[in-house]
């Protein structure tokens, strides 16, 4: 039996690549996707690379109330959108997973001040789950409404949990330096992602609020009470989807990097999409493009715990991830749809 999968926003980078996964999965079926720019149109005309997989036409959002009902919909829709129709699906008995920001927050207040928006359905945010399954993963399996994380975050998250949760460092003072690719601004025309602005060089994205910032503190309080401090800078460089994250902090005890990666490997021990990488200098984004997987290696300089984590930021930090939480809440095997390797070269 298929699960019947609507799509909500289909055409920008995220959407695309759920399609790409979805397409290949043993137990997804696409009744139907929105897109305003592209309504009327074949999706196979406005992605060709879907050609002879899908070619349902896009639909127009305002036509939401003629569409067939489904056993989920995914909403790649813009922060501030998503809250508009969550609950009209989830009234109906299906599942909503959300990439937004919409439903991340507990402190609701903190979202508002960050997104610039006032929340419409708050009650609606307490019942969301938080979609990072290696951490989420028993809230995830009982949740309607899943708040996909941010690709920042999820990098960052998986990158100090082990630590927090070892109280192995200083939570006071965390510096996180991550490095995006272009992909992750969207597909929206910007002259800064235009190739005469992008190439060749690598620029500051954020060095002062980026937004997913109180989100990895607030869910790092979440899972371990930690009040923990970031100084958290992102970069745009010039390849088209991968995160390389930098992750350093003070160690309270004296440790070696064996018995670091053996904390590591323990608490991931039954995690298919992490892979902890003796060698940190076999990390690269290039070995996780087009996967669901996070590469993690950690090594010591003077007392401070240096941590780098690569994922696909299309991939694991973001439509990868859904696919994942999809798969938990239907009873699927976790893999399903993703057990796929990197491209080489």
């Amino acid at each position: 039996m298929k699960i019947k999968i609507g799509i909500l926003g289909a055409t920008g980078y995220t959407g695309a690549e759920l399609l790409r996964l979805l397409v290949g999965h043993p137990h997804a079926e696409i009744k139907w996707l929105t897109s305003e720019k592209f309504a009327n149109k074949k999706i196979s005309e406005v992605f060709p690379t879907l050609r002879n997989f899908i070619d349902l036409e896009c639909k127009s959002i305002r036509e939401i109330n003629k569409f067939k009902n489904v056993d989920v919909v995914f909403s790649c829709l813009p922060h501030g959108s998503s809250m508009h129709f969550a609950k009209l699906f989830l009234d109906k008995g299906t599942k909503f997973i959300d990439f937004s920001a919409d439903f991340r927050f507990t402190n609701l207040s903190l979202y508002n001040k960050l997104y610039k928006l006032n929340h419409i359905n708050p009650e609606l945010n307490k019942k969301s789950a938080y979609g990072l399954p290696e951490l989420f993963r028993k809230k995830i399996k009982k949740s309607e409404l899943i708040s996909n994380p941010g690709c920042y975050a999820t990098a960052a998250i998986l990158g100090l949990a082990p630590l927090i949760k070892n109280n192995l460092i200083d939570a006071k003072f965390i510096n996180i330096d991550a490095k995006a690719g272009l992909s992750g601004g969207g597909r929206a025309p910007v002259s800064e992602r235009q190739f005469s602005e992008a190439n060749d060089t690598i620029s500051i994205n954020s060095i002062s609020n980026h937004n997913q910032k109180p989100e990895i503190e607030e869910q790092l309080s979440i899972l371990y009470k930690a009040k923990s401090k970031l100084v958290f800078s992102t970069y745009n460089i010039n390849i088209d989807r991968g995160i390389l994250t930098t992750i350093t902090a003070k160690l309270k005890n004296s440790i070696s990097k064996s018995e670091l990666l053996a904390k590591y490997k323990n608490f991931y021990k039954n995690e298919n999409f992490i892979r902890l990488i003796d060698d940190e200098k076999n990390i690269s984004t290039k070995n996780v493009r087009f996967t669901n997987y996070c590469d993690i290696g950690v090594n010591i300089q003077n007392r401070h715990i240096v941590c780098v984590t690569a994922l696909d930021n299309l991939g694991k930090g973001a439509s990868g991830q859904a696919v994942q939480n999809m798969n938990i809440i239907f009873n699927l095997e976790e893999s399903d749809g993703l057990q796929n390797t990197g491209l080489y070269p």
